[in-house]
């Protein structure tokens, strides 16, 4: 068992605070990858996960990446850190937590990309203003935090191909 099926095995379905990280993938055409999961079904998000024991926040995303995607990520920047009355989640199974999500993007990654079937559906790459509706709205919160910061502030520039 991993350490949040640990503590679930001690506390039940109380909440927990449990610490993740997410990370924004821009390809050069300026889309971002986004990850259809199988929970909850039919939703999109942002490769992440949750931390273990000992890890620091940049390698839990890294980590996670790798599991989700086997793309190796570098150069991970901050976005920002997401945590609060916002943050509560009850799961399907009744578990309660609250995240504390701490999210980074990267341009760089290595790898072949290949989608762990245990976690998700397929992945896909998106333009931002052609995102999924059915994304999870924690992440969306986290998109549109980077799509401020970095497209309507004059910095990133969506490459579309040309018609």
């Amino acid at each position: 068992m991993g350490y949040v099926e640990d503590l679930r095995a001690i506390v039940g379905t109380r909440p927990l605070i449990l610490t993740g990280a997410v990370c924004v993938i821009v390809d050069e055409k300026g889309r971002f990858l986004l990850q259809e999961r199988r929970f909850p079904k039919g939703s999109w998000g942002i490769p992440g996960g949750l931390m273990e024991l000992g890890e620091s926040a940049e390698e839990t995303a890294r980590r996670e990446v790798y599991e989700e995607t086997k793309l190796r990520v570098k150069d991970l920047k901050l976005i920002n850190v997401y945590s609060g009355p916002e943050s509560y989640i009850k799961a399907e199974n009744g578990d309660e937590f609250y995240a504390v999500t701490i999210a980074y993007y990267t341009y760089n990654t290595e790898g072949t990309l290949m989608a762990d079937t245990a976690e998700s559906i397929s992945f896909d790459y998106f333009y931002p203003d052609e995102l999924p509706d059915t994304i999870v709205k924690s992440h969306r919160k986290v998109l549109n935090d980077y799509i401020h910061d970095h497209y309507t502030n004059g910095g990133f520039r969506i490459n579309r191909p040309s018609d």
